[in-house]
């Protein structure tokens, strides 16, 4: 048993192994450094506050590995700018929702420059018949040409 211990001990101490010993701990320094920048640049992304930030990547410096795998399971599902992305959807369907009226008929949701309602035909608003602009139903007169839309119009006498 002597002598295969001397050679196994021979071989690791030749210097061909002790280069390739520093090679792979130097890979592995890289790759560790690697997933510690890269910690920081996606908890940057996804965190508002710089202490959490902080916490992340210590914890991935200091807990080589591991640390970057603690921070990839407890990280924000989204990114800051998806969630402001979202909030802004949010927001503009909101006001949509909030320009959109009812039928007063169905209850179908109709926009404002809608004439009728395109579900149970209901006329929603008139026009003028001087003009043709669209009127609002509490107007008295067209504001567009000033004539009253409730007048019937008396056609001009001929002559003759």
């Amino acid at each position: 048993m002597g002598e295969f211990q001397e050679n196994v001990e021979k071989i690791l101490g030749s210097p061909f192994w002790m280069l390739s010993f520093y090679v792979i701990v130097f890979c592995l320094v890289v790759i560790w450094l690697a997933l510690v920048v890269w910690t920081y640049k996606d908890a940057r992304k996804r965190i508002d506050d710089l202490i959490i930030i902080v916490v992340s990547v210590l914890t991935s410096l200091v807990l080589p590995y591991m640390g970057t795998l603690i921070y990839a399971i407890l990280r924000p599902s989204e990114s800051l700018v998806d969630v402001r992305e979202r909030e802004l959807e949010m927001r503009a369907m909101e006001q949509e929702l909030q320009v959109m009226r009812a039928c007063p008929s169905c209850g179908e949701a109709i926009k404002p420059e809608y004439i009728a309602c395109p579900s149970c035909r209901r006329t929603l608003r008139a026009s003028c018949p001087t003009c043709d602009r669209v009127l609002e139903p509490s107007w008295k007169i067209c504001p567009y040409c000033g004539q009253d839309p409730r007048a019937k119009r008396v056609p001009p006498p001929t002559g003759g």
